[in-house]
């Protein structure tokens, strides 16, 4: 469930990923690779807290689709 935190919505880590469709650990993989920039917003206890945005950010991540090269059309 989502904390409501002066007056805005956050996740946490488990809630965010579930929303996105990634592991736990596939995400704490790309934070510290720097393919996937960390969030802004951390509890008292240091443990990251995702807005909208963020949950946002990781779904274009999970689906992002990169070409690594052309297909060539062979005729026979």
């Amino acid at each position: 469930m989502p904390l409501t935190l002066n007056g805005r919505k956050f996740y946490r880590t488990s809630e965010a990923c579930a929303k996105a469709g990634v592991s736990r650990m596939t995400l704490l993989r790309w934070v510290r690779d720097g393919s996937f920039p960390d969030v802004e917003h951390r509890d008292w206890r240091g443990w990251r807290l995702f807005t909208n945005n963020d949950v946002a950010r990781l779904k274009a991540k999970v689906n992002h689709v990169q070409r690594i090269g052309q297909v060539v059309n062979k005729e026979r």
